[in-house]
């Protein structure tokens, strides 16, 4: 399980998790867009300080949400640049929210883009333009959650075409909970489902989309192999 951070208040909590079940939850450290208020740039040396005193798999939640509040723009941009600094002199993934901002995160990434820079299209809703452009960088994955299984998304219609080693997936628990639980609080059992669909998308059978998917993460992140036990 990878849990992404949100603000300076969830990472006593993650740290719990992680350190009550070191081989199976990994923590990401990072400031989410919605999380980008005035006197940001404290709490971004407050967790920049954070990565010399434990192993993170990636930088995130990180990237630009203009659903909520555009007036923010500016000083998102500003952190989401700061943080794509940290995760190239880390040598880290960087894990992108992208809500209704597509523009307006590419241009940020056309201009930081280079070798050093990897990471995932985290919760993927883009159209088929979008998903093109993001397989341009070469080092990015989409994270397909539970969107897929709502028929009037057209997800799957753009997911075919994407292919299988530049996907993961992905819960966003306890949010887009897949059908046939929509409405309830996701899972990450659920995932089961998510891999299921995209078998069916895909024609192939659940046990290939596992296997990739799986080798995808553990690529990307640097994770260990699961155990035998």
């Amino acid at each position: 399980m990878l849990l992404p951070n949100i603000d300076l208040a969830s990472v006593d909590g993650m740290h719990s998790l992680c350190d009550a079940y070191p081989s199976v939850c990994f923590p990401m450290m990072g400031l989410h867009p919605c999380d980008v208020k005035e006197g940001f740039e404290e709490v971004l040396r407050s967790m920049r300080d954070k990565f010399t005193e434990r192993n993170y798999v990636a930088v995130g939640e990180i990237g630009i949400d203009l659903y909520w509040d555009k007036t923010t723009l500016p000083i998102q941009i500003k952190a989401f640049e700061t943080q794509i600094e940290w995760a190239k002199e880390l040598e880290l993934p960087i894990v992108i929210h992208a809500r209704d901002s597509f523009n307006e995160i590419f241009e940020v990434m056309d201009r930081f883009h280079d070798e050093r820079l990897r990471g995932v299209f985290h919760c993927f809703t883009g159209n088929e333009a979008q998903a093109q452009k993001i397989l341009k960088y070469g080092n990015f994955l989409m994270g397909i959650g539970g969107v897929l299984t709502y028929e009037k998304s057209g997800l799957a219609e753009v997911v075919k075409d994407i292919p299988a080693d530049k996907i993961v997936l992905e819960t966003d628990s306890p949010f887009l909970t897949p059908k046939p639980y929509r409405g309830k609080r996701n899972e990450s059992a659920y995932v089961k489902i998510v891999a299921e669909k995209l078998a069916e998308v895909k024609q192939t059978d659940l046990a290939s989309i596992a296997l990739q998917t799986s080798q995808n993460a553990r690529k990307m992140f640097n994770l260990p192999e699961p155990s035998s036990n």
